[in-house]
């Protein structure tokens, strides 16, 4: 916030960023009205609450996708040294609240969603929504908790693991009824990114039924993106205990 015109047109840049993304979705539909029996408005939930959740996890956990440049200076020895848990410490490194511009247009395709689709806010809708945004924020940080793990061995950092990231935010602006079995079963099983953000939100659209999802699982499958970030966490007190310094 020293450099205030700077922030300003960082958070412009990624809103208008995010609404070129959300423009490309809308003329896809433009030409063909529907994606199987899913219409803009339905797509569009799952759009901006995959683009609000990834937009607090990226601005929290900033700290790990640059860890291969901590781990390279060596500066991890003078974490290791300080009386808080060294997971604490890095997520201090970098705040980026520029990423309130993804943020607030994803809010607002939210909010056009359930308008445009006449969805009452009730406690039911509430919980299904905060329970998914909550899950894929600890979704998305667990999986750069794992990319920075991972450089205690390799140094460099995977950018393979963007696939992830970057990748899963792509993948999950559209409801997974859509694409291949075996993808379903890998975003849902070894990365549970259809738990905390389909299932909810067929609960929400009130599509359980059709899609066979039984309606408690809905309730409470997002909480596998917590049970990842905790399995996570102990990934790195395991990466923690091979680490070497490298010098600087």
């Amino acid at each position: 916030m020293q450099y205030k015109v700077s922030f300003l047109l960082q958070v412009l840049g990624h809103l208008l960023g995010t609404v070129v993304e959300f423009f490309g979705i809308w003329a896809l539909f433009s030409r063909f009205s529907s994606i199987g029996t899913w219409t803009l408005s339905e797509v569009a939930l799952f759009y901006g609450m995959v683009n609000i959740s990834f937009a607090c996890a990226d601005a929290l956990g900033r700290g790990f996708d640059s860890f291969g440049q901590i781990i390279k200076n060596g500066d991890f020895d003078r974490l290791l040294l300080r009386p808080r848990t060294t997971v604490l410490q890095i997520l201090g490194t970098e705040f980026t609240l520029k990423r309130i511009g993804r943020f607030s247009q994803g809010f607002v395709v939210i909010c056009w969603s359930l308008s445009t689709l006449h969805i009452s806010i009730s406690l039911q809708t509430l919980w299904l929504l905060a329970t998914s945004f909550i899950g894929a924020v600890a979704l998305f940080v667990g999986i750069v908790i794992v990319q920075a793990t991972l450089t205690f061995w390799t140094i460099e950092s995977l950018e393979i693991m963007n696939i992830l990231t970057y990748g899963g935010v792509e993948t999950a602006q559209y409801p997974f009824a859509i694409y291949s079995k075996w993808f379903q079963r890998f975003f849902t099983y070894l990365i549970p990114l259809a738990c905390v953000s389909y299932f909810p939100l067929l609960a929400v659209l009130q599509k359980q039924d059709t899609f066979f999802v039984p309606l408690w699982f809905c309730y409470i499958s997002p909480l596998a993106g917590i049970l990842f970030l905790i399995i996570t966490l102990q990934l790195w007190k395991l990466g923690e205990r091979y680490y070497c310094s490298t010098g600087s």
